[in-house]
């Protein structure tokens, strides 16, 4: 049993040396095995994405493996430049996998990304909204934009506005709406069609506390429905919030995975500390960063 992941451990094929994977990190991603009988949302085997320029080659993800569960809340940590945008673009079919398989919603995204697409909500950083429609006309142009019929698009519509609590500004012009309302729109965009899997790419950079903290009521309530979540985000608190596991990148390569509590446990532990750590020592620990590394990569923020 891995002390960290808290999944059994098992024995695979190592990996080729050309992708600069070391045995400690190879035995970290073969601890990552499936229980038998756990349904998954995401499953991810040594994906890679390789750049190619006048510089020669760059290794921007290494040979990821992900196993994110049915109906859980999965975040995904990491400095900039970790890795972290450019795997969850190739897992939303958003960008071409060099080697490797994903499977999103048991849908293979290389083979099949249209099933794929039809099967997930994403949500990136920018929230793409158009400033001239209102909150309603945007959720009803997407849900006839997958097919729903005036009268289904009208009911779904209301039924989003009503779960990202926009009701009152639903007819009212976006180019009025705060930040974090738009967020919150953006957030209903992506589920219109009920996805089984929602990603989001940092929801709540730029936010206030306030917002931050609506966005987060929002997220429960769109997984207690029985949506799968797949974050990334910079804030730690975010993470230890909303987060049943996560999984720390650095240079390309998962270093460390298990929920929030088994790794402050693990750190506490290991380094026997007289308190539990906070999730933001866990992140120093695991990428060997400084906290003046830190600042401006991945914070630490209480709302």
């Amino acid at each position: 049993m891995n002390k960290v992941t808290g999944i059994p451990d098992s024995t695979g094929e190592a990996r080729s040396a050309r992708w600069g994977v070391t045995a400690a990190e190879q035995e970290l991603s073969e601890s990552r095995a499936t229980v038998p009988g756990m349904t998954l949302a995401v499953e991810a085997e040594r994906l890679v994405k390789q750049y190619r320029g006048r510089a020669g080659t760059v290794d921007a993800v290494r040979g990821v493996d992900l196993r994110v569960r049915a109906g859980e809340v999965f975040g995904f940590l990491g400095p900039n430049g970790a890795g972290k945008s450019t795997t969850i673009r190739m897992l939303t079919t958003l960008m071409s996998i060099t080697s490797g398989t994903a499977r999103v919603a048991d849908i293979d995204v290389m083979a099949d990304p249209d099933a794929a697409r039809r099967r997930i909500g994403v949500a990136l950083q920018e929230a793409g909204l158009d400033p001239r429609q209102t909150g309603r006309e945007l959720l009803v142009l997407q849900a006839r934009l997958f097919g729903s019929s005036r009268a289904q698009a009208a009911g779904r519509a209301q039924e989003l506005l009503e779960l990202v609590d926009l009701v009152e500004a639903a007819d009212r012009r976006i180019k009025g709406y705060s930040g974090g309302m738009k967020r919150r729109l953006d957030l209903a965009s992506a589920l219109v069609h009920e996805p089984e899997v929602l990603f989001l790419d940092e929801p709540t950079t730029g936010l206030d506390p306030a917002s931050r903290l609506t966005v987060w009521e929002e997220l429960r309530r769109i997984n207690a429905r029985g949506t799968t979540i797949f974050l990334t985000t910079q804030y730690l608190e975010e993470a230890d919030q909303l987060c049943d596991r996560l999984a720390i990148i650095d240079g390309g390569l998962i270093v460390l995975e298990g929920t929030p509590q088994q790794l402050k446990a693990e750190l506490r532990q290991r380094r026997d500390l007289n308190a539990d750590p906070t999730l933001d020592e866990v992140f120093l620990d695991a990428t060997g960063r400084t906290r003046e590394r830190l600042a401006g990569e991945v914070q630490e923020v209480s709302a």
